[in-house]
């Protein structure tokens, strides 16, 4: 029986998170440009920050600068709500 190490398991399904959050924001960001749309402009940041905001801050950031757990929970939380504020405003200016 092989048992995965939950470290890379993490690894591995946060990457996986990241890469496909990233094809969804460029497939929203492509249909900004091409209506030429502010508000898809914002789902598309909204969604990036949600989806490959938090990897970059755990996995990028957070080893860079040596953060605390604490301080890349923070970082991580911060990312996610910009986004989130980010997909309810391109709502909201509909």
């Amino acid at each position: 029986m092989v048992v995965a190490d939950p470290a890379v398991v993490l690894f591995a399904t946060a990457l996986a998170t990241a890469v496909l959050g990233a094809v969804v924001a460029g497939l929203a960001y492509q249909g900004a440009r091409r209506n030429d749309s502010a508000t898809m402009r914002y789902l598309a940041i909204g969604i990036a920050c949600i989806a490959v905001g938090p990897f970059l801050v755990s996995y990028g950031l957070a080893p860079l600068v040596a953060l605390s757990e604490a301080a890349t929970l923070l970082g991580v939380l911060c990312v996610t709500i910009a986004g989130l504020l980010a997909i309810l405003y391109s709502l909201e200016a509909t």
